[in-house]
């Protein structure tokens, strides 16, 4: 056969050296760059030889865009691309990082601090395969997960991304690795990108590396750590992500010690490619290299060319592709960017499509769609709920729980922000880059829930802000009272405070002042909660981001399920004790690794 990268039958191996031998400069580094959606079209890709294109967070083909569209505008890039001279495919990004959360309909996870809480590696990895499937049925075959930050700070802002403050435990959540691209076979090649099949996708486990632990929980800032610190906390879980064939690598903005990472040869190429054998691909992150100068994008041309000889393979550049290609055409004319480097790059690009199935596959399997937000879908992340809820009080006197709640109540109230809100409730990176409030995406709110499981038998008052009128000869049995944050992203999401906003401490203690009161924390970190507070309600639960499926709460307020769910973070009484972690200083409100059963 002439095009032996054509053959299926042949040696992933032999195929990417046979297509590489056949590109050009320009076909390669077309390769090497990734653009947005919004500036995608077949015919560039088709003509610049693009090798992958993105959603960044929140951009979508309409406004509540189910499955088949994404994979009609997908299939359209798709099709540029198998229409170029060498036939090369790309592949799709998306931030599936809590199910396929950008799609309208799709089932939301709880976000991973909330899975951090159960300590249940194979229930993240089988929420990997149903994201897999329902991220494929949109025609994407690549998720920018799991985020494997060792979160040391919760002012920061992506704090909710991360599994934990333990090393020990997002190791264990790598297994969303395996969820994903599907188990690699015994005797599969340590550090070898491995994808299962049609109903897996590529992962990348980001962002490397430290990115949890910047000085003052600082997005994008930096973090102070010895070389063995580096290594032991935050390293530690790439080398599980690597040992299950990770096909990608994601760079982050962060700095070591005043270094930025995405230029940080030593760490890119001599640990992580050398070293710990990884042969995937290394891709930055969003526009990275206009962050890598301060002011941004001071020189371009010098970002290329730093982050290129560092070791990334793959840019996200994500709308200036046109001078990316441009100054990298240049800088390898120039000799400032080896051959061998360009080549190395896409190597590790043509080996992950070859990996991924995509030169047999390009296309979406429509076959897929139905499963998008099914009911065994549901069911898993109503599971993930439930064993995610941390209990950290339950009734005034120890010896008489509050909880379980009576499901045979005559009248109850329901109060808060975040009780009817499903917006709240999945947090950022849901329908939009930083999520929103309302009624988002197909979901079931805590007040759905609760009206499911009372039915018609139980009187239930609702009133987000409840005054004294609220009580004015009413006669509750108990209130359920949901506060919490609303939804952030990345930077946005600092906060130096960490109070509970939109009044929701007055709110509870409020209520707890005149009724039986369980509180609802909705949030994507531990917050400051004032003594009166925890003092004045009977019962306090942290729940985290839960996601669509609200009835996983109720399932165990109501006693159907045990609350298992343990701290996966220490949790400060004031914010000048942070950071506070297990390993480091004393007298926290809730030790890690606290969660009452009952």
């Amino acid at each position: 056969m002439d095009c032996i990268y054509k053959d299926p039958n042949a040696a992933i191996e032999e195929r990417v050296k046979d297509l590489l031998s056949k590109m050009t400069v320009e076909e390669k580094i077309g390769q090497m760059t990734q653009i947005e959606r919004a500036v995608a079209n077949p015919s560039a890709i088709r003509d610049r030889c693009i090798g992958s294109v993105l959603s960044g967070g929140g951009s979508r083909p309409f406004e509540n865009a189910e499955s088949a569209d994404w994979a009609n505008m997908i299939d359209g890039f798709q099709k540029g691309a198998v229409e170029s001279r060498l036939g090369i495919p790309i592949f799709y990004g998306t931030d599936a990082i809590h199910g396929n959360n950008n799609v309208w309909g799709a089932t939301i996870f709880p976000h991973n601090i909330g899975l951090g809480a159960t300590r249940d590696a194979d229930l993240v990895r089988r929420i990997g395969v149903v994201t897999a499937l329902e991220t494929r049925a949109c025609g994407s075959q690549y998720a920018f997960a799991p985020c494997v930050a060792v979160a040391k700070d919760p002012r920061w802002g992506r704090f909710y991304e991360s599994y934990s403050e333990d090393t020990e435990v997002v190791r264990k959540m790598t297994s969303l690795v395996s969820g994903l691209q599907g188990q690699p076979p015994e005797g599969h090649p340590y550090g070898y990108p491995y994808v299962a099949g049609r109903n897996s996708v590529m992962a990348s486990a980001k962002h490397f590396v430290g990115d949890g632990a910047t000085e003052n929980g600082t997005n994008e800032g930096n973090t102070i750590a010895s070389h063995d610190d580096m290594f032991n906390i935050h390293l530690a879980p790439y080398i599980d992500c690597i040992a299950q064939g990770v096909c990608t690598v994601m760079a982050s903005y962060s700095s070591w010690n005043g270094d930025k990472m995405h230029s940080h040869r030593y760490l890119l190429t001599e640990v992580l490619k050398e070293k710990l054998g990884f042969k995937g691909l290394l891709i930055t992150d969003w526009e990275a290299l206009e962050r890598l100068t301060d002011p941004h994008d001071a020189d371009y041309r010098q970002s290329v060319k730093s982050t290129i000889n560092a070791g990334i393979d793959m840019v996200m550049v994500p709308f200036r592709y046109e001078l990316f290609l441009e100054q990298l055409q240049s800088l390898v004319e120039s000799g400032e960017i080896p051959m061998t480097r360009i080549d190395d790059a896409v190597e590790r690009i043509l080996r992950v499509k070859f990996v991924t199935g995509l030169f047999e596959h390009p296309f979406t399997d429509r076959s897929l769609i139905d499963l998008v937000g099914c009911k065994a879908h549901r069911e898993l992340a109503r599971e993930a709920v439930r064993k995610s809820l941390v209990l950290l009080k339950n009734g005034k006197d120890p010896k008489k729980p509050f909880l379980p709640l009576d499901k045979t109540a005559k009248k109850i109230l329901v109060a808060g922000t975040h009780a009817d809100d499903l917006g709240y409730q999945c947090g950022g990176w849901t329908a939009t880059w930083t999520g929103l409030s309302g009624r988002i995406t197909v979901g079931t709110t805590i007040m759905d829930a609760i009206r499911v499981m009372l039915g018609d038998k139980t009187e239930i008052v609702f009133e987000p802000n409840p005054t004294a009128e609220t009580f004015a000869g009413q006669d509750f049995s108990f209130a359920i009272v949901a506060i919490g944050e609303g939804p952030y992203c990345e930077t946005g999401g600092d906060d130096p405070e960490l109070k509970i906003p939109f009044n929701g401490t007055e709110i509870a203690t409020f209520v707890a002042d005149r009724v039986p009161t369980v509180t609802i924390l909705i949030s994507g970190r531990p917050m400051v909660v004032e003594p009166p507070l925890l003092e004045k309600v009977d019962a306090f639960v942290a729940a985290w981001l839960p996601g669509t499926e609200g009835a996983g709460i109720t399932d165990v307020l109501f006693g159907d399920y045990p609350f298992q769910g343990k701290l996966p973070v220490t949790w400060f009484k004031t914010v000048d004790q942070i950071p506070m972690h297990v390993h480091g200083n004393s007298n926290p409100l809730f030790p890690f690794g606290f969660g009452l059963t009952s």
